[in-house]
């Protein structure tokens, strides 16, 4: 048990500690309790979310410039930063050759610079977030972009969203790393960095903040959500004068689906839900398979760029990012066979190069993946168009592989502007998302931060601490001891615990002391009783209220929350309170931290008992 009586000035022991007597001015001030904790420190978190979301913007500018620059390079062998495709490279023969030279450089770049610009971005995001204090190292802020710009300019299958998420992120880590701030302020710059990356990459900002909280802030607070939505407005408000205007992938609204149509997006959703199972089990299958090669790790992209080349000779089409794809399929300008041949050809270099440790994102090829699924759907299926299904399968396969149906369904729509496809978007979102939480117990990106030994849990729940009173959990009646105790009766009264006695012995490890008109002076243990044992003090003839003179009690009331208690407990390190009654203090009862693993208890019975509480005849039933 914790020391509940420390000692106070002039030798003589006092109730409570110091860190207790700072917080007791602070307790009217808990007792006012509101929907949300924001303070005025989100005016400054909104103002530095203006500046990251700006610089993300920049960053999402500089890696697509990177990426054309790389692709001229490794295909063209000039120095250009304009679009290229990579079919119109004059290599020939020794095109397989070029993802093989720009694997090899990204090993040694994150053998010798930084492992961490390794993978998909979003994993290393979310590890900096949870165990790495939203701290982003400078290197890193450099070596991800260069490094993702090298494996996608090379041909490798990947898109650039992870990439800039990370990227943009590391931008808002560094920027917030010059203030003061907390681990949380810090997180949200952090994440606004990346939904900034995001949104100006792709012209989705609603999209890019839904990603923030289904994936990155692991909270709903306005303290983290409004700068981010800020940073991702000023990105996407950037991007016209960068990137361009308009959506990426523009569609015309689809006509309403009948009913027939709506239960066959439902079967596309859980189609795509497969299929996000299958991705995902193929990467770290591959990711094992690389795992039990007798080489360093610093290899293994070389080989992952050798299959890549081995792929673009069988459909170069699945090389790179592949926008052009991607518009192909919801234009219908792709037939089903030709879909079903790059869809196979990219699944697998995509999966061997993301199980090789090869940097780039995910975001693209699911949207590839799910649009040739969608292709495939709308030559079985009498209603809806091509273009229409292909929408719908690639907001299905992001959602159900990422675990972000929110994210996927508001992406396709800014994507394309397409209104009349939300309800099926919305449809195929769920049940696609509903089908991979039921197969596989981790997402693609949270696969990769637990096998670093890190556990995440993506259910936001309402806080049970946060909504019990301490009257709910608190013991009652509260066994006292008086105040006029002499000091050597109460020593007596502890270790009698112990040995025989013919006077009352102690039950429990603490009790509160109160004085004659009932008010609580402090709390006297056993632990105290072991000290008294030892000190002069004892011997001058005073009592329990004497012991408690002059020193402040830490206490809870019975009309508090139990997490505030909780934190009290914590920062006072006291193991049990006394419970007073708002109205004249009264002691009402007694709360200590095993009351606390009731709350839990209250928690998990509301989720696993089953009873009916309506009832047509007959009993009950449980």
């Amino acid at each position: 048990m914790a020391n509940d009586v420390v000692t106070g000035g002039a030798g003589r022991p006092m109730t409570a500690s110091r860190t207790a007597s700072r917080m007791a001015p602070r307790m009217a001030q808990d007792h006012v309790l509101g929907d949300f904790s924001a303070d005025r420190r989100l005016l400054m978190l909104m103002a530095m979310a203006v500046v990251v979301g700006a610089a993300g913007a920049g960053a999402a500018w500089v890696l697509l410039r990177l990426i054309d620059l790389a692709t001229n390079l490794f295909y063209f062998g000039r120095v250009s930063a304009t679009p290229a495709h990579i079919g119109d490279s004059p290599w020939g023969p020794f095109m397989p050759l070029v993802p093989v030279v720009g694997c090899l450089i990204i090993g040694l770049m994150a053998r010798y610079g930084s492992e961490k610009i390794r993978g998909h971005g979003i994993p290393e995001a979310m590890e900096a977030i949870l165990v790495g204090r939203s701290r982003i190292q400078p290197k890193v802020a450099l070596l991800k972009p260069l490094s993702s710009a090298i494996s996608i300019g090379s041909g490798g299958p990947f898109g650039a969203e992870g990439p800039i998420i990370m990227t943009g992120g590391a931008i808002g880590s560094l920027f917030a790393q010059f203030f003061h701030l907390t681990d949380a302020e810090r997180k949200t710059l952090l994440v606004a960095g990346a939904a900034a990356g995001m949104s100006a990459t792709f012209g989705t900002p609603v999209a890019a903040m839904l990603l923030a909280v289904e994936l990155l802030l692991f909270e709903w607070k306005p303290r983290s959500f409004i700068p981010v939505a800020i940073a991702a407005a000023v990105a996407a408000a950037c991007r016209p004068a960068l990137l361009g205007a308009g959506p990426l992938f523009p569609l015309a609204d689809s006509a309403p689906l009948p009913a027939a149509g709506l239960a066959l997006c439902a079967l596309l959703g859980v189609l795509a839900g497969l299929g996000s199972g299958v991705l995902t089990s193929l990467v770290y299958g591959f990711e094992d398979l690389f795992g039990r090669l007798p080489l360093h790790w610093m290899w293994w992209p070389m080989i992952g760029g050798a299959v890549i080349g081995l792929g673009g000779l069988v459909d170069p089409r699945a090389l790179g990012v592949g926008y052009d794809n991607i518009a192909g399929l919801l234009h219908g300008e792709i037939p089903p066979a030709s879909a079903l041949l790059l869809v196979a050809v990219k699944a697998v270099i995509w999966a061997v190069a993301l199980g090789s440790g090869t940097s780039g994102g995910v975001l693209a090829p699911l949207l590839m993946m799910g649009g040739a699924l969608g292709v495939l759907f709308a030559g079985a299926v009498p209603v809806g168009s091509t273009g229409e299904w292909a929408l719908v399968g690639m907001a299905a396969m992001m959602g159900g592989t990422m675990r972000a149906p929110l994210t996927a369904m508001i992406f396709a729509l800014e994507l394309s502007h397409d209104v009349g496809a939300l309800l099926p978007l919305a449809i195929a979102c769920a049940l696609s998302h509903g089908t991979t939480v039921l197969l596989l117990k981790r997402s693609i990106l949270t696969e990769k931060v637990a096998r670093r030994g890190h556990h995440i849990v993506r259910e936001y729940v309402v806080e049970p601490f946060e909504t019990m009173r301490v009257a709910q959990v608190m013991a009652q009646p509260v066994d006292t001891l008086p105040a006029g105790m002499p000091l050597a009766e109460a020593l007596a009264f502890f270790s009698g615990a112990d040995q025989a006695t013919d006077g009352p012995k102690a039950k429990h490890r603490s009790y509160p002391v109160v004085d004659a008109d009932g008010q609580v002076l402090g709390m006297a243990s056993r632990t105290d009783a072991l000290r008294w044992a030892t000190e002069e003090t004892t011997n001058e003839g005073w009592t329990l209220g004497d012991q408690c003179a002059g020193g402040s009690v830490a206490v809870a009331y019975d009309d508090e929350l139990v997490g505030r208690v909780a934190d009290r407990m914590a920062a006072t390190d006291h193991g049990r309170l006394p419970v007073l009654s708002r109205d004249g203090n009264r002691l009402v009862g007694l709360v200590a931290r095993r009351d606390l693993l009731a709350v839990r208890t209250v928690s998990r019975h509301q989720e696993q008992r089953r009873e009916a509480l309506l009832r047509l005849s007959g009993r009950q039933a449980r």
